[in-house]
């Protein structure tokens, strides 16, 4: 099985000029991108009205996700860190405007201007540290702060994503729900080791504006019912928006005769005088009047 490709090189490295090419040429991605796009636009859920929207594609590529977008009749503009993935979307022609980004320093983008967003396989490549300078933390915060201040209020935005593991899926969660995102997480065809796909789906806005997460596909290829078992379906909501409390410490009374012993041992392995230990050791004194 090989290597996914942020172990390989950081992106901007990794999609040279040769694997983006092969990329953009490879006709099961180009399959796979078209089939996730539009799966991600149901989910986005933008009102039927004709009227075109403002969409960002952020971790556009060559444009693959950008022709869909273009196709539902919406205006993009995408942006990526692979100045090799963005010369062939200029060569192709796509129609949105692009520009050359490192998401996970935040996007620079005007405040509310988006209706909607989408990502397709690149939001996972924040959790990889590949740079001494790069903490995953801190790089998606910028992220997602930058994210939910760029759109619209009530606009969603939908990251498809290929998390390592089920800690990575609820660092990039948590990270959402602290910049004030609501939303949650849709698994489609959850038992499908091929087929699985999974999308974050967030909603920028004040607590009155609706925030249900759409079902996710079965193994059928329809939508789970309401009758689903809750294995079955994995839509899976996380946040209403309000940041997480923080734990509050708890702060002992006393350390305890336990913490006294141990402390004690600690200084003479150091060599320093220490009085030896007795039943009063530890012993919590009277109050001296």
């Amino acid at each position: 099985m090989p290597s996914r490709p942020e172990f390989l090189a950081p992106p901007e490295f990794f999609y040279n000029e040769q694997e983006a090419r092969k990329y953009t040429t490879s006709s099961r991605i180009i399959d796979i991108q078209a089939k996730l796009t539009e799966r991600a636009l149901e989910l986005l859920a933008l009102p039927d009205d004709g009227v075109p929207r403002l969409l960002l594609d952020i971790g556009c590529g060559s444009g693959l996700s950008g022709e869909s977008l273009s196709e539902s009749g919406n205006q993009w503009i995408g942006l990526d860190i692979s100045q090799s993935m963005l010369d062939i979307a200029l060569e192709r022609e796509v129609d949105g405007d692009l520009l050359l980004a490192d998401m996970g320093q935040g996007l620079g983008l005007r405040p509310g201007v988006f209706d909607g967003a989408i990502s397709i396989s690149a939001v996972q490549w924040l959790c990889n540290a590949d740079k001494a300078s790069n903490e995953p933390r801190l790089r998606l915060k910028a992220f997602f702060v930058s994210l939910y201040r760029c759109l619209a209020r009530g606009a969603r935005a939908v990251l498809q994503l290929y998390h390592e593991n089920e800690a990575q899926l609820e660092l990039i969660t948590t990270s959402a729900m602290r910049a004030g995102f609501a939303g949650g997480v849709v698994v489609d065809y959850p038992h499908s080791t091929r087929a699985k796909k999974t999308f974050l789906v967030l909603t920028c806005g004040p607590p009155s504006i609706s925030t249900s997460i759409p079902k996710a596909k079965g193994e059928d290829g329809e939508s789970c019912s309401d009758e689903s078992s809750d294995e079955e379906n994995q839509t899976v909501g996380f946040s209403d928006r309000h940041r997480p409390r923080k734990k509050q410490k708890i702060h002992k009374k006393g350390k305890g005769r336990d913490w006294v012993l141990k402390k004690k041992e600690q200084m003479r392995k150091k060599g320093y005088a220490v009085p030896r230990d007795t039943k009063y050791t530890g012993r919590k004194r009277k109050a001296r009047f």
